[in-house]
């Protein structure tokens, strides 16, 4: 059973989400929260898998919140809500260990499986905002978060890799990297899972930076 937090400062926001999921048979929400400060409390008390975290709350935002959660407890996963107005926000929580982010007003199926992957330690990338996430890698790769890995690590690298790391760097989901190397979602996880233990990195997001930084991103296959 995946225990989740749901941190919003909207009460239609709450209850819907927290409807949808608690019909999931393998979901358990333990916890909602009206604002950050909330959230933090929850956390603690609840130690949930993943957090659902409203990007702009009052009191403590969800960037600040995502700071605070995976400085104490580094295991459990956060998905930021968001809307398309919301870069710098959305910056920031990723550049704290954010799992991804979700558009709100996404599927109950969108939801449910974003859930699913995150509590297995996967990152979160709509499909289709590819150009949106691409540009926020940049930039986290523009600023002060340097990705350091070694050229002995980077050789043990395999073609199949590359091509996915690229695809990462771009910003495309699992099943956008999928459906474009002609791979089944489940080998591109697996991959995927390689690739971080090679490299010696926390997440997707990372090696998305790494990717961006290296010029990984703009080599022909």
């Amino acid at each position: 059973m995946i225990r989740v937090i749901l941190a919003d400062d909207q009460e239609l926001i709450r209850e819907s989400l927290s409807f949808v999921l608690n019909a999931q048979a393998d979901i358990d929400m333990v916890g909602i929260a009206t604002n950050g400060r909330e959230a933090i409390e929850l956390v603690r008390r609840e130690k949930p898998d993943v957090v659902l975290m409203d990007i702009r709350m009052p009191e403590v935002d969800g960037v600040e919140c995502t700071r605070l959660i995976k400085e104490a407890y580094p295991q459990i996963r956060v998905i930021i809500l968001t809307t398309f107005d919301d870069d710098e926000y959305v910056f920031g929580a990723l550049r704290y260990g954010a799992s991804g982010y979700l558009l709100k007003g996404v599927s109950v199926a969108e939801l449910a499986n974003a859930v699913r992957e995150a509590a297995k330690g996967g990152s979160i990338i709509m499909p289709g905002v590819a150009t949106k996430a691409l540009q926020m890698f940049a930039r986290m790769a523009k600023g002060s978060m340097q990705i350091t890995v070694t050229e002995k690590q980077s050789a043990e690298l395999q073609e199949n890799e590359w091509r996915i790391i690229r695809e990462v760097g771009c910003g495309l989901s699992n099943k956008e990297i999928a459906a474009e190397l002609k791979f089944s979602e489940g080998t591109v996880r697996n991959y995927l899972s390689n690739i971080l233990s090679k490299l010696d990195l926390r997440d997707r997001t990372q090696l998305a930076i790494w990717a961006v930084q290296t010029g990984v991103v703009n080599r022909p296959w």
